[in-house]
């Protein structure tokens, strides 16, 4: 019961003490896969870029730096609406600005345009949607053709957190996804293994094929 209830905040933190701590937990342990993820999607000026479940907001503030032509626009999803709020906070500058737009939205529902995105990164979050094969499909229509989806986990903390049933299926494993990822029409998927400074965790590479 406790395993399940911590899976939950994790995969959508509400406005409580444990959404709080959470909220913490995602400053220190996800801030080198969030700044690792903007890296290895190679963020061009005028690109538009999402974040999936952008979470506090960490992620965008690194994407939005590389954003600095005056076509490049950064876009967010997130389910949470706690997370939405927090990032929009963390943003609203940018918003106010019109160079980022958030939108409180499941992944496998965004209120996106087809083929209207370059780049598409994530952190820590696909093991949360219920249904990867439909959210995969959702992630390859808004990409543009030949754009490229990238996401960054540490697999030894999420076999971890799997091993304790923090996790209600078998999408943690990076196979799922991957499986899933093909199975929408993407191409040349890869898992790496990567290193930055102390930390050793994987990239998901998949290119969009229209």
């Amino acid at each position: 019961m406790l395993a399940r209830k911590l899976g939950q905040q994790l995969g959508r933190p509400t406005q409580s003490l444990v959404g709080w701590v959470l909220s913490k937990f995602f400053k220190v342990h996800n801030h080198l896969l969030e700044e690792n993820a903007v890296k290895l999607s190679e963020i061009q000026p005028d690109e538009t870029v999402l974040e999936l479940g952008h979470g506090p907001g960490l992620g965008l503030q690194e994407a939005v730096q590389k954003l600095t032509g005056p076509q490049g626009k950064l876009l967010g999803v997130d389910y949470s609406e706690y997370m939405h709020r927090m990032a929009s906070e963390r943003l609203q500058e940018q918003i106010a600005a019109g160079k980022v737009k958030l939108f409180l939205s499941d992944v496998a529902e965004m209120p996106i345009a087809d083929n209207s995105v370059d780049k598409v990164f994530h952190c820590n979050c696909y093991y949360f949607w219920p249904d990867l094969k439909r959210a995969t499909k959702e992630i390859h229509r808004v990409l543009k053709p030949g754009g490229l989806m990238v996401t960054t986990i540490r697999l030894d903390r999420v076999a971890l957190f799997a091993s304790k049933k923090v996790f209600p299926s078998e999408n943690w494993r990076p196979e799922a996804y991957m499986q899933a990822l093909e199975s929408s029409g993407f191409t040349d998927i890869r898992m790496e293994e990567r290193k930055h400074k102390l930390i050793q965790y994987e990239a998901i590479f998949a290119t969009a094929a229209k």
